[in-house]
């Protein structure tokens, strides 16, 4: 295995950006708060026709390319073979790109949805419950992996057709950028890249770490702090280094079996003990409204009764996924090699839609059995005390809660690690010179943006800046849209240049 050299003009001025704007946001998160908070919704209520027509529009694109004719385009040379399992690839790209945001939204999002139903439907009826999971489960779909499977795409056919030795969103839009890819352009476009994975992660860091320190407090007997939020990232912290010491081939894609079997276990365990027949009926009702109303959920801007739910949560949501997709598509294009575009395509949208959907379906299910049965008052918990509460309210439910909410805590440990791990590698990647198809940023340079990573959630969490990190990373959204149409013109320009050179796949 060799390692690779520092970009250095990509490595300063990322480092100085996130430093620079980490810094000003905290001294000036007062102000900054409620400014950016006023851009993300001018973003979303004046660009929602944009990210939703770009959503459905890169679905068919990505349908055209799993079933036209360079479907069986291989990503590689003839002798290439895929590197990994299906099994950890698959649980590598979900790891990745999920982390413990589908824990948290699983839980509580079908709440808000009962309760702020879309399409005008009456709050806490019959059918706002029909929508509730069924939201949840257009939301974390096929739609979201849209987002993320045609970066992947573009870099993987960059990174082994093409072999081009970088792994940079730059080199994706080479096609159409052409020389300017090396360039100042270029530059800028990695540099943003690195910034929207810094906001991602503070988005799973927001949502994550205090949800792991309600149940932790809850377990343990004490109350959620800030000195438990500190020690919970740096116990984080600890799980991340050894496994990004260890690399993508021993470390993350161990750490990744791990959390799929972990997560995997949890839900079957929700099945078998809680209300199993409600939960297999809703989820397959659910699904069925999902599917029966895809278009309508895909293009609904209410324009008419201005009600702001779909700018607020789908326009919001697509937002937050094009601007950590880039990232995603660094990842799972590093781990492609030796797959056909219609392998790569398929799975993306088939695993990653279906891990989202069982989430949604078991833990989304059963929150609202607790709440449409009367058991528990989940809503009333929600407007008290928060989130964080009612998944704890949620845990303490089940057979065996301390058990329970134990797994449920190192489940949440090993996705913020498995996250944490799989950005630093794509930040260390993005800043490297050349990378190789068997080649891997340096040791010390994964760890280092890792180990940097953590100190900025240590700071901006005892400091109350991390939500106005989270805003400034979605507003990175709007050039991420000018990325996606260079990336799609390259593919497709590339494609047909190369069409006597591909090697298919039979």
């Amino acid at each position: 295995m060799t390692y690779s050299k520092v970009e250095k003009s990509i490595f300063w001025p990322s480092l100085l950006l996130i430093l620079g704007v980490t810094v000003l946001l905290v001294i000036f998160r007062q102000d900054a708060g409620p400014t950016l908070e006023s851009w993300l919704e001018q973003i979303t209520y004046r660009l929602d026709w944009a990210f939703e027509l770009l959503t459905i529009g890169l679905f068919i694109i990505l349908l055209w390319l799993m079933l036209g004719k360079y479907s069986r385009v291989k990503l590689g040379g003839v002798d290439d073979q895929p590197e990994f399992s299906r099994f950890s690839w698959g649980g590598m790209l979900f790891s990745a790109s999920m982390g413990t945001s589908i824990m948290f939204w699983s839980i509580v999002e079908p709440l808000y949805y009962y309760t702020w139903p879309p399409f005008g439907l009456e709050a806490e009826s019959h059918a706002a419950a029909e929508y509730a999971v069924s939201y949840g489960l257009f939301h974390w779909g096929i739609s979201a992996w849209a987002l993320y499977a045609l970066p992947a795409v573009v870099m993987a056919y960059s990174f082994y057709v093409l072999k081009n030795p970088s792994l940079k969103i730059s080199s994706a839009c080479r096609g159409v950028l052409g020389k300017h890819a090396d360039g100042f352009v270029g530059k800028a476009i990695d540099v943003l890249v690195i910034w929207s994975m810094i906001g991602g992660l503070g988005t799973s860091l927001g949502l994550g770490v205090p949800m792991v320190s309600a149940v932790l407090g809850n377990l343990v007997g004490v109350e959620p702090s800030l000195t438990l939020n500190i020690v919970i990232i740096i116990i984080w912290t600890f799980i991340f280094s050894t496994s990004a010491y260890f690399g993508l081939y021993k470390g993350i894609r161990k750490l990744s079996d791990l959390n799929i079997y972990m997560a995997l276990g949890l839900a079957v365990f929700v099945i078998i003990a809680g209300p199993t027949l409600f939960i297999l009926s809703y989820f397959t009702n659910s699904l069925g409204v999902m599917l029966d109303n895809f278009l309508l959920m895909s293009l609904y801007t209410d324009p008419i009764n201005q009600s702001g739910f779909p700018q607020s949560w789908t326009v919001f949501y697509w937002a937050w996924f094009a601007a950590t997709a880039p990232f995603i598509g660094i990842f799972v294009a590093r781990i492609s090699k030796g797959r056909t575009i219609r392998e790569l395509v398929f799975n993306v949208l088939l695993w990653g839609s279906l891990g989202s959907w069982l989430y949604f379906g078991v833990f989304g299910g059963y929150a609202m059995d607790l709440q449409l049965s009367g058991t528990l008052d989940l809503i009333g918990i929600q407007a008290e005390s928060g989130d964080p509460s009612v998944i704890v309210a949620v845990l303490n439910s089940l057979p065996m809660p301390v058990l329970v909410s134990a797994f449920f805590v190192i489940l949440g440990f090993i996705f913020l690690a498995t996250s944490l791990d799989s950005a630093s590698y794509v930040i260390a990647s993005v800043a490297t010179e050349e990378l190789g198809p068997e080649s891997q940023p340096a040791r010390w340079h994964r760890l280092m943006w890792g180990i940097l990573l953590s100190a900025l959630a240590i700071s901006l969490t005892m400091t109350g800046g991390l939500n106005v990190v989270q805003t400034s990373s979605v507003l990175v959204a709007i050039p991420v849209l000018l990325m996606y149409i260079l990336m799609t013109v390259s593919l497709i320009k590339w494609l047909k240049k190369n069409e006597d050179k591909h090697v298919y796949h039979r």
